[in-house]
């Protein structure tokens, strides 16, 4: 059995809780997505941003209001930002092993990312809607 004649546990006693929660592949799954959506839309823009090098402050302030540049942008900030909380999140849980430390991280990451991302989205919202 094991080496320790004293321990009368079964393998599945002594590995209890030290094996997989079966939560990993969806944050897996959730990385890549996010990590796709924002490629795609920090591709458009790029495009938006190449396209007005020496623009006129009216020109990309319309830009920006265009309801199609709007959404690209928004869901570029959320993309960015989720992906941002997901890579955090990660290396927090590899790196910090005291408990309330890394609840501490976990709760200034959500927060902060959280945070940013809605003034991010009220800022393009703001311009797109004309105040």
């Amino acid at each position: 059995m094991n080496g320790n004649a004293k321990d009368l546990r079964t393998p599945l006693k002594r590995a209890y809780g030290l094996g997989s929660a079966k939560d990993g592949t969806h944050h897996f799954i959730w990385q890549r997505i996010t990590a796709v959506a924002t490629g795609l839309s920090g591709l458009w823009l790029l495009g938006m941003l190449l396209s007005m090098r020496t623009a006129e402050y009216a020109f990309v302030h319309g830009l920006v209001a265009d309801p199609v540049n709007a959404t690209a942008l928004i869901a570029f900030l959320i993309g960015i930002f989720w992906h941002a909380k997901l890579g955090l999140q990660v290396i927090v849980e590899d790196y910090i092993h005291a408990p309330l430390a890394g609840a501490v991280a976990h709760l200034a990451i959500l927060f902060i990312c959280a945070l940013a991302a809605i003034a991010s989205v009220l800022a393009v919202l703001r311009i797109a809607l004309g105040s």
